[in-house]
């Protein structure tokens, strides 16, 4: 294989075979090819795009350069789905024992937190006891016994992926929708699952900016997903605030056990409802995705869905009790209220500038070797379109330190109040289906 061709090919805008495609993933995991080629060969994908068939055969060229998960031994369609990462987004943590309460297999592998957005992971760790380091053998009996596992990657999942990714951040082409929806579903397709529900989040706490670029990247996503033979859905939720109140790992299993008795937050409730029915749609339990979404909340008023929770930590060696007594949750030293400087309505919340506040304390990672302080992080007790007193608290930081004014004084410069009404924010922007 020429690689010299192959950018000059696509410099010019023609299409790949999948021949091509895959030599080139299968050479460039073996180090054949030189970075400075590799980084050539994006940044014409950047400008001149990709067909679907193209992103189709890199995708699955991605998810072969490893292992891939068999998890044809579990009984039943195995739905994963997929965030593409916000601040307070406790999703995953509400998902898996509210669809597996209803029977339907949930086999997740999930990650860990990196800057403003966190980990899922870390948040079930703050679990006493919870273990994610489960063997695949392990895990699989778990899903049928118990409907339900969530764990670390194990193996050697798209080593191809992992180069390009490094790549991408320094040669200013992570932007690029073909290369990232390609990161994306191969980490999917070579984690076992059957049908994938993608959450492409939007907004300033949102790694898409706007709309647009949502929407062209879940098109994406949607369209790889049907040409590899994986029935593939998508919603595009906004993130330019937290999901929920709270930002903080054990903070944010309080926030799922709550939402679990049906207590939670209404905007995170929305959300994992939408996501839940449409998990239960791609795993072909309902057609119809109200019907789904009135299953999930007969699940969440019968008490059946928080019994499946406790049932899934005590199965990864977890301590359940923390279910019926949150309290033995790990607690920050203090609760710090942060007031509002005036009276009137909450505009704005800079997403990421929230995350990042209780990333700076403890609850998140600045580099993948920082260490997590489960008990810290905030809760916001006004979002927007909120009235709010002056003198009334915005939020609450969680810190094992009572001096907080550099951490105060960002969450002031993060939140915006004007006088006039300001209408809450549209959760749900579009759902996308083949």
């Amino acid at each position: 294989m020429n690689m010299v061709e192959l950018i000059q090919k696509k410099q010019a805008g023609k299409a790949l075979s999948q021949e091509e495609i895959d030599q080139l993933i299968e050479d460039y995991t073996q180090d054949k090819i030189p970075d400075y080629q590799m980084s050539a060969w994006m940044m014409a994908v950047y400008f001149q795009g990709m067909t679907e068939e193209e992103a189709s055969y890199l995708t699955m060229a991605m998810a072969h350069s490893g292992d891939m998960i068999d998890l044809s031994a579990i009984h039943g369609k195995k739905v994963d789905k997929h965030s593409t990462g916000g601040v307070g987004d406790t999703t995953t943590i509400i998902l898996a024992p509210l669809v597996a309460s209803l029977g339907i297999p949930v086999a997740k592998m999930s990650g860990r937190g990196l800057g403003h957005t966190g980990g899922t992971l870390d948040k079930l760790e703050s679990i006493p006891g919870f273990n994610v380091e489960v063997p695949i053998d392990d895990f699989i009996d778990q899903v049928n016994r118990h409907q339900i596992a969530v764990v670390g990657q194990t193996g050697n999942l798209t080593p191809a992926d992992k180069k390009m990714y490094a790549l991408r951040d320094v040669t200013a082409t992570v932007q690029s929708i073909p290369l990232i929806a390609a990161s994306i579903m191969s980490k999917k397709i070579a984690a076992g699952a059957d049908a994938i529900v993608l959450d492409v989040k939007v907004g300033e706490g949102a790694f898409m900016k706007t709309v647009e670029q949502a929407e062209a990247l879940a098109h994406q996503m949607v369209q790889i997903g049907q040409q590899v033979g994986r029935k593939t859905l998508a919603v595009i939720s906004d993130m330019n605030q937290p999901l929920g109140c709270a930002v903080g790992n054990a903070l944010e299993i309080k926030e799922a056990i709550a939402t679990l008795r049906g207590q939670g937050p209404k905007d995170l409730e929305e959300l994992c409802l939408l996501l839940g029915g449409q998990m239960l749609v791609a795993a072909d339990a309902y057609t119809d995705l109200d019907q789904a979404q009135a299953a999930l909340r007969q699940q969440i008023q019968n008490g059946q869905a928080l019994a499946k929770f406790k049932e899934f930590i005590e199965a990864q060696d977890g301590d359940s009790e923390v279910v019926d007594h949150p309290e033995r949750l790990s607690q920050a030293a203090y609760q710090i209220p942060v007031l509002a400087p005036k009276s009137g309505y909450v505009a704005h919340w800079q997403a990421q500038a929230i995350g990042e506040v209780a990333a700076l304390f403890g609850a998140g990672r600045q580099r993948t070797e920082d260490q997590i302080d489960p008990s810290v992080g905030l809760v916001i007790e006004k979002k927007i379109g909120d009235a709010v007193q002056a003198g009334e608290p915005l939020l609450v930081l969680h810190s094992q330190t009572a001096d907080v004014d550099q951490l105060r004084d960002k969450v002031l410069a993060a939140v915006t109040i004007q006088d006039q009404i300001c209408p809450t924010p549209t959760l749900i922007h579009e759902v996308i289906q083949a």
